[in-house]
């Protein structure tokens, strides 16, 4: 008999399966058969959390197949672990694709193919699937129908790849000692960077230690990629740490469940940042002094002992919502002169 990690990704393979070939009844099955009856699904802004799967399906997948007709998933990562209570986790990356030919959140569709990036974690108990933490990047939608209503972001915006190695869906069976060490050295790696500003300049991160000087950040849309050291502290983590100088100082507040597979290690958690906003530079927000929490999901994945790429997902539309920003009323106010109707794609053969 296989280890229970491959047994919960074997469940997930089902659920993903379905999702491939989407439809409403076969996701519905599957999702039914996959999860407890009372499974909690929590996803990122506007959706918030659902109980069961029928409530699950109706919040988040009902009106995006209405949009996107052809709607199918893609993973690029499966991976799956427990983490240091025991907790059985898989983490699965990717991202949904299809025709966008209906309005969505109130998206103008485009009538071409659009894509939309996710990181979905599902903690299973005796075989079934009891909770899920879920980010998808709406905003990168808005960016691809023109429509985005903020400030640009500083990195690179594009369709992020999957692993270079092309080894993302990890099989079995779990090898426990090489899960550990490749999560542990990403609690090496995240220990020391919480060491600044709080404990002095750069240097003390030891950047060099963990990083492959090739590595690849891959940030949500609104921030974007940056590659290399030099782009990760320039693109995104200065700006970050000037506007929010305390990261790392409110551990009592967050949950983090870190987990290993193979050379692949992930952290998920609800929320699992807090920090307060006490200086400008970051996203274009002002500083308001508010402390706000942050849902962000990671897949790291490791190459001779140093990180060579990391998958990050933030839920930004949360923390705008909680600095007081609506996005989803800026997005409106933006796009009133356009056409939000759907859009009637000839066949190309006639």
């Amino acid at each position: 008999m296989s280890d229970c990690h491959s047994q919960n990704k074997t469940v997930t393979a089902s659920l993903r399966a379905a999702m491939y070939d989407f439809d409403e009844a076969g996701v519905r099955a599957a999702l039914a058969e996959a999860a407890a009856p009372d499974a909690i699904f929590r996803l990122c802004h506007p959706f918030g959390d659902s109980i069961g799967t029928t409530a699950y399906y109706d919040t988040a997948y009902s009106e995006l197949l209405a949009a996107w007709p052809d709607l199918e998933r893609r993973d690029y990562i499966v991976t799956a672990g427990p983490d240091a209570n025991g907790a059985e986790w898989v983490g699965c990356a990717g991202y949904y694709t299809g025709t966008f030919t209906g309005p969505w959140l109130d998206i103008p569709p485009t009538g071409h193919q659009v894509a939309m990036r996710f990181h979905e974690f599902y903690r299973f108990e005796q075989g079934k699937i009891v909770e899920m933490q879920a980010l998808w990047d709406i905003p990168e939608v808005m960016m691809q129908a023109s429509a985005w209503p903020l400030a640009p972001g500083l990195g690179r915006e594009w369709l992020v790849p999957g692993p270079a190695t092309q080894d993302g869906i990890v099989p079995g069976p779990y090898e426990a000692e090489k899960g550990a060490t490749t999560c542990q050295l990403i609690i090496d790696m995240i220990t020391h960077l919480t060491r600044h500003p709080a404990q002095g300049g750069p240097e003390v991160m030891e950047l060099d230690r963990f990083w492959h000087p090739r590595m690849n950040w891959y940030g949500p849309a609104g921030i974007g990629t940056a590659r290399g050291i030099a782009g990760f502290r320039n693109w995104h983590q200065i700006p970050f740490l000037n506007a929010m100088p305390d990261r790392g100082q409110n551990d009592d507040e967050i949950t983090c469940h870190f987990f290993g597979d193979g050379n692949y290690a992930a952290v998920t958690g609800w929320p699992n940042m807090a920090q307060s906003v006490t200086r400008g530079g970051w996203l274009g927000i002002a500083p308001t002094g508010a402390k706000i929490t942050l849902k962000s999901l990671d897949f790291w994945r490791v190459e001779d002992g140093l990180i060579r790429e990391n998958w990050v997902l933030v839920d930004l539309l949360d923390v705008y919502g909680q600095l007081g920003i609506d996005v989803f009323a800026r997005l409106r106010e933006f796009n009133k002169a356009r056409n939000i109707g759907r859009i009637d794609i000839p066949d190309g053969m006639n």
